[in-house]
């Protein structure tokens, strides 16, 4: 029976990924492109998710093959290991996203931020985007719209992630995220799953789009292959004014 619902869950994520190419590739293009851009003119890619959507923000930061220039919005207190009832408490606080920003985590208009949230209605997420866009900074949304529109925002504003970025990708998930029904327990989430396909994707994208520009992109290594650490570490005393967290 065990092995019925692997491949049940297995199956699951093929049939994701597939809508994911079928419904979302020009949002993604539209994301590749709008990163590509910050790169040229010297900007930024700023990634930034809250509770489990904090791992897709790491996912796109200091990886193997993946883009050098990308500023984690890492704040504790959101993430799980301090506390993980309290993270979604703190997610949920109006003004709190005020204290993200500032100092080195300062986003500017040759910039493009990376919001991650599964459903898309939550006061800091949402008071992110808002503060960007008054900075005119592009902002790119991955989210689950079945969610978000089956649910009120917990703003002020009453708008939800979908409905103030620029560029918004669905992925394709469930209301609820756990999408397997086994005995009457719910389980099964997906919004990781896709959300790091996406982001591979993106970053897969964009290193494409430079180099048909003639850009020449900038690319982590894996520190587990020969040559690999002093590569890195070129990149990190670059960039490491820019990302103290390098």
């Amino acid at each position: 029976m065990s092995e019925k619902i692997t491949r049940t869950y297995a199956d699951l994520i093929r049939a994701l990924l597939d809508k994911l190419e079928k419904t979302q590739s020009e949002n993604i293009g539209l994301a590749c492109s709008a990163a590509a851009d910050a790169l040229q003119n010297g900007g930024m890619i700023y990634a930034f998710g809250t509770g489990h959507s904090h791992m897709l923000a790491e996912e796109l930061f200091y990886r193997a093959g993946g883009l050098v220039r990308v500023v984690p919005v890492f704040d504790d207190p959101l993430m799980l290991h301090v506390g993980a009832s309290r993270s979604s408490e703190i997610e949920r606080l109006p003004g709190y996203a005020a204290t993200l920003f500032g100092q080195w985590r300062d986003p500017k208009k040759n910039d493009v931020f990376f919001i991650f949230s599964n459903s898309g209605r939550n006061a800091v997420p949402v008071e992110a985007a808002l503060e960007m866009k008054a900075r005119g900074v592009k902002t790119v949304a991955v989210t689950n719209l079945a969610h978000s529109r089956a649910s009120a925002s917990r703003h002020d504003s009453g708008k939800r992630l979908f409905e103030i970025c620029d560029i918004v990708i669905d992925n394709g998930g469930c209301v609820g995220d756990a999408a397997l029904d086994i005995g009457g327990s719910v389980c099964g989430a997906t919004s990781t799953v896709i959300g790091a396909a996406i982001v591979q994707m993106i970053a897969c994208g964009t290193v494409d789009e430079l180099i048909q520009r003639g850009v020449e992109p900038e690319v982590f290594k894996s520190s587990n292959v020969d040559g690999g650490d002093e590569i890195n570490h070129e990149y990190i005393k670059k960039y490491q004014k820019e990302i103290p967290i390098l």
